[in-house]
C-alpha cells in the first residue's frame, strides 16, 4: 500500500523522511492531489540507471534498422 501523506506533514520533515525505504517511496499531495514523491537515494540511482540503459538500448535499435536493415518481427 502506498504511503501518501499531505505535502503539510513535511512541518515534521524528520517523520515525514523516517518513512521513506527501499522500495517505499513517500507520496504528497497537494489540495488533495499527488505532486511529489520521496525516495531513497540508492532506489533513484537505480531508477536513472536504467532509463539511461533504456535509452541506449532504443537509440541502438533505431541505429541498427536504420543503417543496418535490422527489422523486428511482428
Amino acid at each position: 500500500m502506498p504511503n501518501i501523506k499531505p505535502v503539510s506533514e513535511l512541518r515534521n520533515y524528520k517523520k515525514v523522511l523516517d518513512d521513506v525505504t527501499v522500495g517505499k517511496p513517500v507520496f504528497l499531495t497537494k489540495n488533495g492531489r499527488g505532486r511529489y514523491a520521496i525516495l531513497d537515494i540508492n532506489e533513484y540511482e537505480k531508477m536513472q540507471a536504467t532509463l539511461q540503459l533504456m535509452q541506449a538500448l532504443v537509440k541502438g535499435k533505431k541505429s541498427g534498422e536504420e543503417k543496418v536493415g535490422y527489422h523486428t518481427r511482428k
